[in-house]
């Protein structure tokens, strides 16, 4: 079995496991709307553009409750867990491109719930991570307000937000580095090192793609 698709399974079993109405590190989200993200995210590619663009949001969300409405919080479950569809099945995509959603999305279900502690991940899973944060850092810390220093534990170094200015170091595990980058500053077992002002700034700035 893949990382996405053990992501993808351990998700759905925990959205069994805690119903609809369970909260997520996603502002405003409860589990049914987090499912109800990932099945338009896979099905409905005609809707998507608002994930990422402000002008389409307002369809997106409306395509998002309608969703909820035809399928329920169940049925949206058992979309999610009977793998990837449309374009997300072509051989290796879902591999490629589901496996940071998946991850990040069964991480904010997880971290949103009392007493959560973070999980040991094998260690080819830290090494796709770590890859993929040394090929796109960059992008992911476009919004930092200054610069960032990710210290992998175990080695190696990648930087990103502005150059020239005041670094703060945030060091772990490769996992909780990219859920830092993607804006789950608060949520991310890391340690971090630099100037306190710039520290705030950073855990306060909207990260991610």
């Amino acid at each position: 079995m893949t990382h996405a698709r053990a992501e993808r399974a351990a998700l759905s079993d925990l959205f069994v496991q805690l119903g609809p109405d369970s909260p997520t590190l996603c502002e405003g989200w409860t589990t049914f709307d987090l499912a109800a993200h990932l099945v338009l995210r896979e099905r409905r590619p005609d809707a998507a553009g608002g994930i990422a663009l402000k002008p389409l949001a307002g369809h997106t969300a409306s395509v998002q409750e309608s969703l909820k409405a035809r399928h329920g919080y169940a049925g949206l479950v058992e979309l999610i867990r009977s793998g990837p569809a449309g374009l997300y099945a072509l051989p290796g995509l879902d591999q490629a491109v589901n496996t940071m959603e998946f991850f990040i999305h069964h991480e904010d279900v997880r971290r949103a719930q009392p007493a959560w502690e973070p999980r040991e991940l094998p260690a080819d899973l830290e090494e796709i991570f770590w890859k993929r944060i040394r090929m796109a850092g960059r992008l992911f810390l476009r919004r930092s307000p200054v610069g960032v220093v990710l210290r992998r534990t175990g080695g190696g170094v990648a930087l990103g937000g502005p150059k020239g200015t005041s670094r703060v170091e945030v060091a772990g595990p490769a996992g909780e580095l990219l859920l830092f980058c993607f804006g789950r500053q608060s949520h991310a077992r890391v340690g971090l090192s630099g100037d306190d002002e710039n520290v705030a700034r950073l855990m306060e700035a909207p990260l991610g793609v």
